[in-house]
């Protein structure tokens, strides 16, 4: 049942048919053991058995069926396999969306060996990081992404007083990419062409005795979260978790063999390798990649290949419903999508604009042990709690101004009342053999532990703490509010403030800089802005200085816009000082220091102005 706009009010779908629906979810997930034998190789065999000649990958004007993709992925797994790949070996991969990433992914799966999915925006440190993070011992690189390697020698490219440095550079096995060829110095970087190897191997299904020792509870893939700028953290996903996503969400949305599935979203983030990906399979569907996204493209793509679901970020959203109107917006296959970040605003100008189709808005993260999503099409909701003892979820009260959790009498933390913001949590579950409701953390066990609440409602209790605040409704309807602290969300990705901070305090002759996010009209989200201050007698040099972001920090990190401060606030009241900047943003009007806008064409940070602000917000 949807839920139809019925003037000011909304028709509210009963608690229990929403549990229902929610029952079914729980039925598929609990299904799964850590202890079971299959695991992603297992169901991408067996799909094939069942749906061999049907499209698997459609990439342009290539249409692969599923028999030809897991060749190719057969091949891949054999030539790994003779360059001494094992279960258990962890070998990083680096690509743009294209089938190749698909046949190498799935290769190391049939060897046992986990993939470590590397951000095709970062370089330098945040690279290096990442593969000190996985402990990778190979990379699997397409020639797209060789630039992103420049930086690093034999040594990791680290100075002698860098923490975290990998000793050495892994090897670099090259993908070739006849899109995006690379110079034939970066190509000579790498030991060897993988896809040579892997056309001259055989087709053949490898031995499953190539995996013998492997149970579903071990790592599949390691994916770094998006809550991430120069040190992101690596997820660990196991094979049960994959296929429990696959199982849960083919369920949620009912999805059949015949549908196409469009993925512009990467396919090193969680949304893309599990939501997307894991379903098409489960289902023997569809998956149509496209390299990124493109506004131009995006319609005349779901028209010309039949695209019947969409895995979503609002940003995206907003950016269609900004190309003018057209007489057939409503003329198009697109009946199902998911995601998180559409807005009610956006909700609503969607399917009015596009035709009604069936929303499903989510909450949760790629290591989340809880989750929510909206079943009942709530406009805005990111998801609904009928009843609470049904789910391992709460909200907790939590003090923004000491950034903390207040304790009630007892020394227990306190539910968040009804409408008012919690942050997130999940009780994580320790029961043999279950993996539903499980933390599997991060490689890093430090990072692992930060990221558990004890003692919350009783002693030895143990929660997942996300960090997000949600509100909850008198429907049990679920509400994002924002992040804790002070992390922002850019370009789909999240940014935390005191890691950029971080990253570029080091900067030479800066004495302070304090970083945060200032809204944008027209765009999803938060941009960066650097408040800085200078030492005396050091002028700021914003080319040196968009050198420098760029050097230490994704693209999307890296600060939009520059502040340059006379001094350092030195009141004591840091937080009321870094909310007035906030509040000031970019106002040229309202703030008299000088203001820089990064602008890439010039490689610089350039005195702001409205036509320079309109290329930086447009690149």
């Amino acid at each position: 049942m949807d839920t139809r706009v019925k003037g000011s009010s909304l028709e509210i779908v009963p608690r229990e048919v929403t549990q229902a629906k929610l029952d079914r979810r729980s039925g598929a997930a609990m299904r799964h053991r850590a202890s079971q034998t299959e695991g992603l190789a297992e169901r991408f065999e067996s799909i094939v058995a069942q749906h061999g000649d049907r499209p698997f990958l459609v990439y342009g004007a290539q249409t692969l069926s599923y028999v030809q993709v897991d060749q190719r992925i057969n091949q891949a797994a054999h030539a790994l396999r003779g360059l001494g790949v094992q279960r258990g070996d962890v070998v990083a991969l680096c690509m743009e969306n294209r089938p190749a990433f698909l046949e190498a992914w799935f290769a190391l799966a049939k060897l046992g060996a986990v993939a470590a999915f590397l951000n095709t925006n970062v370089s330098g440190r945040p690279l290096r990081h990442a593969l000190t993070a996985t402990a990778a011992s190979r990379v699997i690189v397409g020639e797209e992404c060789l630039g992103l390697f420049e930086a690093l020698d034999d040594s990791g490219g680290a100075s002698a007083t860098e923490d975290a440095a990998p000793p050495f550079l892994p090897p670099l096995w090259l993908w070739p990419d006849t899109e995006r060829p690379a110079s034939p110095q970066a190509r000579a970087r790498c030991a060897l062409d993988l896809q040579a190897l892997a056309h001259a191997a055989s087709p053949e299904t490898p031995p499953a005795a190539w995996r013998t020792g492997l149970t579903a509870g071990d790592p599949a893939v390691y994916i770094f979260t998006s809550g991430t700028t120069g040190l992101p953290k690596a997820a660990v996903i196991s094979h049960a978790r994959w296929l429990i996503t696959a199982d849960v969400m083919q369920i949620t949305m009912d999805i059949g063999a015949q549908d196409r599935f469009y993925c512009f979203l990467p396919l090193y983030h969680g949304a893309a390798s599990l939501s997307a990906t894991a379903t098409a399979v489960a289902a023997g569907a569809s998956l149509v990649l496209r390299r990124k996204f493109s506004r131009r493209e995006f319609w005349p793509d779901v028209r010309q290949h039949g695209i019947t679901v969409c895995q979503y970020v609002g940003e995206i959203c907003r950016f269609l419903l900004s190309h003018p109107a057209q007489d057939d917006d409503a003329v198009h296959p697109l009946r199902k999508m998911v995601g998180a970040g559409l807005a009610p605003e956006i909700w609503d100008q969607w399917v009015r604009r596009y035709g009604p189709m069936s929303i499903f808005e989510g909450w949760g993260s790629t290591e989340a042990n809880t989750n929510t999503l909206n079943l009942d099409n709530r406009p805005g909701s990111c998801g609904r709690i009928p009843f609470w003892e049904k789910t391992n979820l709460r909200l907790v009260r939590f003090d923004a101004d000491t950034g903390t959790h207040p304790r009630g009498a007892d020394g227990y933390l306190q539910l968040a009342a009804v409408d008012e913001p919690g942050e997130a949590i999940g009780k994580i579950h320790a029961y043999p053999d279950i993996v539903a409701g499980r933390f599997e953390g991060y490689t890093s066990a430090p990072d692992t532990e930060r990221k558990i609440l004890r003692n919350v409602f009783e002693p030895g209790d143990a929660w997942w703490s996300s960090g997000d605040l949600l509100r909850c409704d008198a429907d049990g309807y679920c509400w994002f509010v924002d992040r804790i602290g002070d992390t922002f969300r850019w370009k789909s990705e999240n940014v935390s403030t005191t890691e950029v901070a971080d990253v570029l305090g080091d900067f030479p002759g800066m004495l302070a800089i304090t970083v945060y996010g200032v809204q944008v009209p027209g765009h999803e989200g938060r941009a960066g802005m650097a408040a800085v201050v200078m030492q005396r007698g050091v002028s700021f040099d914003p080319q040196a200085f968009h050198a420098y972001a760029s050097a230490r920090l994704p693209r999307y990190a890296a600060p939009v816009f520059v502040r340059v401060s006379p001094e350092p606030d030195m009141t004591g009241n840091y937080k009321l000082r870094k909310v007035d900047l906030q509040r000031e943003g970019f106002d040229i009007v309202r703030v008299t220091d000088p203001l820089f806008v990064r602008v890439e064409s010039a490689g610089s940070y350039l005195p702001l102005t409205e036509a320079r602000l309109q290329e930086a917000l447009g690149g």
